[in-house]
């Protein structure tokens, strides 16, 4: 059976791959050789195409492929109030040895007093007959990286009250969103994927947060971001284990944030990485309670190596050991584009993908 609200029975995470005209563009604005209503002219030229690219391929919901940002996280939480971007180690280590050099310090008091990205969602949304789909990052992701080190002394002395003045900055743009038009909006919160990994969890109590307790006090912020959540809101939360040019950073099953992912925060569905055995099994989807969806993560977004439809339906009947079929959805495991580098497959790959994601939704859902 096909659904008719989102997450759809074929669906996406976000990020595609940049076009080479838009990498030249901005590359050229960075370098002060393009002005800013240039490069907005051919960001909309592109993300018009994109967006086209999306609809005939068959997917219900599209975003803009996040064209418009230089990464996934960045690009919205510096624009919070009490936010500031810094040249820094961001503390994200791939395997492989690659990092990222830009970091988020906190300098005020965290709040939300308007934000670009609801002008994104709105040409996404002006632009397709489809259901727009906006995402963000989730709101631990303001504290998973940096923790107390990324803050200003005597900014928050309590941590309890940094948590509820995230939590509550979320709520208004959860909102601000919403009064946008937006129905169809994912948190992309993947530190509750991080929090399996036994070297993540090592590294927070290193730094001294507690593993044990940081789960809960995450989920008490989506929580927060979601008080008063609209009814006709869709609201999913994406995690993976780190995308990066093809590279990851955490591995470990679910198991340990099961429980909590699933029960502790009004969320409607999930997008979850099953792309490795880096995931573990699908066991963790016992705690999945009725009402609430999972979009398979079974196809990946790091290479451009085409699935077997065979294997997927394979994998899909395997889970149905630990959830309804109805309960279930499909996409790629990640973003293509995580950052504006883009993973390692070609354009046309990328597109391949999808496509079979489609025909197998139908061949399976009918």
């Amino acid at each position: 059976m096909q659904r008719t609200r989102p997450p759809f029975r074929a669906d996406m995470v976000g990020s595609l791959l940049r076009t080479e005209r838009l990498k030249e563009a901005r590359h050229r604005h960075h370098q002060g050789a393009l002005s800013d209503a240039t490069l907005k002219e051919i960001e909309d030229e592109e993300i018009r195409k994109v967006i086209q690219r999306q609809e005939d391929v068959g997917l219900q919901a599209v975003t803009d492929g996040e064209f418009r940002r230089a990464y996934w996280h960045f690009d919205f939480l510096e624009h919070l109030d009490g936010v500031t971007s810094i040249e820094a180690d961001s503390g994200m280590n791939f395997k492989g040895g690659i990092g990222i050099t830009k970091a988020l310090r906190i300098t005020g008091k965290i709040g939300f007093s308007g934000h670009p990205m609801i002008e994104h969602f709105r040409f996404v949304k002006d632009n397709t007959s489809r259901v727009a789909k906006m995402t963000i990052p989730g709101p631990s992701m303001l504290h998973y990286r940096g923790g107390r080190k990324m803050m200003n002394a005597g900014v928050y002395p309590d941590m309890d009250r940094f948590y509820a003045d995230v939590g509550a900055a979320y709520n208004k743009a959860v909102h601000a969103f919403y009064d946008a038009g937006c129905r169809y909006l994912q948190l992309d919160d993947i530190s509750f994927a991080y929090l399996c990994d036994p070297e993540q969890r090592e590294m927070l109590r290193q730094r001294g947060d507690d593993p044990e307790k940081q789960p809960a006090i995450y989920a008490g912020m989506v929580r927060e971001a979601l008080k008063d959540k609209p009814e006709d809101l869709t609201i999913t939360m994406h995690l993976c284990r780190g995308n990066f040019r093809s590279t990851f950073i955490a591995s470990g099953g679910y198991e340990p944030v099961a429980e909590t992912l699933f029960n502790a925060m009004p969320v409607d569905g999930y997008f979850m990485e099953w792309d490795t055995d880096r995931a573990g099994g699908f066991e963790p989807l016992r705690y999945l309670p009725k009402g609430k969806t999972v979009v398979l993560g079974l196809v990946t977004s790091k290479t451009g190596t085409l699935e077997s439809k065979d294997d997927i339906k394979r994998r899909i009947d395997e889970v149905t050991k630990y959830a309804d079929l109805d309960q279930l959805c499909l996409s790629p495991q990640c973003g293509f584009a995580s950052t504006e580098e883009g993973n390692i497959l070609a354009e046309e790959e990328q597109w391949a993908k999808l496509r079979m994601i489609v025909e197998v939704a139908k061949e399976v859902w009918g």
